[in-house]
């Protein structure tokens, strides 16, 4: 499929600067993908719209501060990015600007200047292997970065005191994601409560978001494509309540494109899910068979992504397109600190 067949207009004043007031009063798009049917609703709503034996997964992987600012010798601005842990204690960084820091560039950061990285390597997608010279990588990133706003965010430059808890699901353990995995930022500890309650089950895996939630697609063909893979873990205990709830034909309902891409990732051709510790790096395009996931919990995403693929795939095409056009008729907000959709 050619990419311009997911593009869409999208107005400025349609993004989200900033989440609703209370994460569950943000606004939830009920997509019924067979009868091609929209419902409005709050996400608050949600406990209404699960059914009793639902089998709810979400992604709990926190978000790192992974944004670091710095300077070379020549006290040029650097901005690194920091993706993931490599060997040796090195990590993958993605590093603007990328023309000026070869092999053996050093960078300064902190505010003193005092924190000196070294541009180790350079791998074959253009990420920088970077080393630290005094000291562990994660304790600078811990120490200096920032929450890795994305640019569509107007103050993603200098993130407030908000956005360290609000960029962040209220479920969060193992630091890795670069990139929230949004669709989880609007649920409350007592939201999650009230769906308990209900009889649905509620169980988590983890899925680092890398590149790969923002690397553009620049090829004509989507099928051209190559997503990058992220680390994900699926533990022995969630594969077998998904399969289990699966075996009994109780809905699978992912939370996000990343626990979609994590759950369909781990399954067989059978549909049976296998635990894992390693990459996810399937690419879902339509024509593609969904062997797991019944409902999806996602935001609203950007045109020509692959995360407009992944629920053009699930949805349809012209149900997704349509839904965004009412969703905009009707003031949805777009992206990251947005509105959601249901998709049934």
């Amino acid at each position: 499929m050619d990419l311009a067949d997911f593009d869409y207009a999208l107005p400025p004043t349609a993004i989200a600067q900033a989440p609703a007031d209370t994460r569950d009063d943000s606004r939830l798009l009920v997509i019924d993908r067979g009868r091609r049917r929209l419902a409005d609703h709050r996400f608050r709503d949600l406990p209404d719209l699960l059914v009793p034996g639902d089998c709810l997964v979400v992604n709990d992987s926190r978000v790192i501060p992974a944004r670091v600012l710095g300077h070379d010798t020549s006290g040029r601005p650097v901005e690194l990015l920091f993706v993931e842990p490599a060997a040796d204690g090195r990590w993958r960084a993605l590093v603007r600007p990328g023309r000026r820091c070869r092999v053996g560039t050093e960078i300064h950061a902190g505010d003193d200047g005092s924190v000196y990285f070294r541009i180790a390597g350079i791998e074959p997608d253009g990420t920088r292997l970077v080393e630290r010279r005094y000291g562990s990588v994660i304790d600078a990133i811990e120490r200096y970065g920032l929450p890795p706003l994305p640019p569509y965010i107007a103050h993603h430059a200098k993130p407030g005191g908000d956005d360290h808890e609000r960029y962040q699901t209220v479920y969060a353990k193992p630091p890795g994601s670069i990139a929230a995995p949004t669709a989880g930022l609007h649920f409350t500890p007592e939201l999650l409560d009230r769906i308990r309650a209900l009889g649905v089950e509620v169980h988590t895996l983890t899925l680092h978001v890398g590149p790969a939630t923002f690397w553009p697609i620049k090829t004509e063909r989507i099928e051209d494509h190559v997503l990058p893979s992220e680390r994900v873990e699926i533990s022995e205990s969630v594969a077998r309540a998904v399969n289990t709830a699966r075996a009994e034909r109780r809905r699978v309902v992912a939370v996000g494109t990343t626990t979609t891409r994590a759950l369909e990732s781990a399954a067989g051709t059978d549909g049976v899910v296998h635990a894992i510790e390693g990459r996810a790096d399937i690419f879902i395009v339509p024509g593609d068979r969904f062997r797991v996931v019944d409902a999806l919990l996602t935001n609203f995403h950007l045109p020509r992504s692959s995360l407009l693929v992944l629920v053009s795939a699930f949805a349809g095409r012209e149900t997704i397109l349509d839904a965004y056009r009412h969703a905009l008729a009707a003031g949805y907000r777009f992206y990251s600190y947005g509105d959601a959709t249901l998709i049934v």
